[in-house]
């Protein structure tokens, strides 16, 4: 059998976009085709069908994403100063109104949640992955004094992922970027101190 001979990351990232913007049910293999530049009998062979492809594509955008997500949190002296940032570039994604700043995990757990149990599951870790991440930065904002110590981290990360959550889904009702940045000072004020 042939390797394959494409940039696996690179297909991935253009199969990503492809299910952010149309979403999973109404991406079509012939969308696929023009935005990795694969052949569906490629797309067969590389990951078996389009939900292989999107099972492959959660993984990568979730690698992406954890990258992403470390720099902000590069300065373990300031960690309130990394989750404003990381929450003033949650707004600016929402604002962008660019489909392909969306979450994809979020948009493909409220798309197939109760269509596949294998998709539900890895999305779910994924997510709590991504709450963990959280609740370590808050630990470690208490320890450095920057948070007081009245609630656990872990109930300050469960709201600040709500909130990050209710924000990527309000904007999608266009509330004006002067709405979602008085809404993002809002939850950091209410879960920061």
């Amino acid at each position: 059998m042939r390797s394959a001979e494409f940039d696996k990351e690179q297909v991935l990232r253009a199969a990503m976009n492809a299910f952010m913007s149309k979403g999973y049910n109404k991406t079509s293999m012939q969308d696929l085709k023009v935005a990795t530049g694969l052949h569906p009998g490629s797309i067969y062979c590389a990951f078996e069908n389009k939900r292989g492809l999107l099972m492959a594509s959660l993984e990568q955008y979730t690698q992406d994403r954890s990258i992403e997500f470390q720099q902000f949190f590069q300065d373990k002296s300031n960690m309130l100063d990394g989750l404003d940032k990381y929450l003033a570039n949650v707004v600016a994604e929402c604002i962008s109104c660019d489909p392909q700043k969306a979450c994809l995990a979020q948009k493909a757990l409220s798309e197939l949640a109760e269509q596949d149990a294998e998709a539900q599951q890895l999305i779910t870790l994924q997510l709590k992955n991504w709450q963990q991440s959280f609740t370590e930065i808050f630990q470690i904002a208490q320890d450095n004094g920057e948070v007081n110590h009245d609630r656990l981290a872990e109930h300050r990360a469960q709201s600040f992922v709500m909130g990050i959550y209710g924000l990527r889904t309000y904007a999608h009702t266009h509330p004006g970027a002067e709405v979602l940045q008085r809404l993002a000072t809002q939850l950091f004020k209410e879960v920061c101190s």
